[in-house]
């Protein structure tokens, strides 16, 4: 077999979006951060004054925005209609944006194309919430890498120290229960996926297991 598409889906401060990054680098595969597709489309919600609540209004986000996605002093930059947003997009408001809009199916479906499209062909690591069940589900390695509540609360709240853990940790699971409750795509790990818990985990680790297992299905 040659290169392989990977497929890694978890909830928020899992480590997925570090973990796919590296196993990228580590194969020479395209990295696909689908995460800040739906941010970019929320950072222009806010931007734009679109209530995130409306669909309508959000699909049209959604559709108007041509993304890029490039490696640049080694760090993952987007773009989205020629501005670079990476910095931008990593706001808590634009995460809450993010999460309300990605339950529109009009977005979901505004993004789908273009998703399977950088997935096609082979050579991609792609990660998201519904990417081994919906986008990629031909995907040769599906991961689900997940974490105690208490430890992705820790990973955000070292993100964000000047902010109450309590709090983190509340926003946390409240996103887990909107992002696995929607009627469009829920976050929910593939039947054929493999379940990795980081919790207590380096990322090291998580890499490692994550390379292995796709050599093991490329065939070496």
């Amino acid at each position: 077999m040659g290169e392989i598409t990977i497929a890694v889906d978890g909830p928020g401060s899992s480590g997925k979006g570090t973990v796919a990054r590296r196993v990228a680098t580590a194969l020479g595969y395209q990295f696909v951060d689908t995460g800040a597709m739906y941010r970019t489309v929320g950072l222009y919600c806010l931007r734009d004054g679109v209530d995130v609540r409306d669909e309508a209004g959000a699909t049209a986000v959604a559709r108007g925005l041509r993304f890029h996605f490039a490696f640049r002093d080694g760090a993952l930059r987007v773009e989205a209609d020629g501005v670079d947003v990476t910095d931008a997009i990593r706001a808590e408001a634009v995460g809450l944006a993010a999460s309300a809009v990605a339950v529109h199916p009009g977005v979901r479906g505004a993004l789908l194309g273009l998703q399977r499209a950088l997935g096609a062909g082979g050579g991609v690591v792609m990660d998201g919430r519904d990417i081994g069940t919906v986008i990629l589900p031909d995907a040769e390695l599906k991961v689900y890498l997940d974490a105690s509540a208490d430890e992705r609360a820790r990973r955000r709240w070292l993100q964000h120290p000047e902010q109450d853990f309590a709090t983190v940790r509340e926003e946390l699971v409240a996103r887990d229960a909107q992002d696995a409750g929607r009627a469009t795509a829920p976050l929910r790990c593939a039947d054929d996926a493999v379940r990795i818990d980081s919790t207590g985990l380096g990322i090291d680790e998580v890499v490692a297991r994550i390379v292995a297992l796709a050599h093991q299905r490329r065939g070496g």
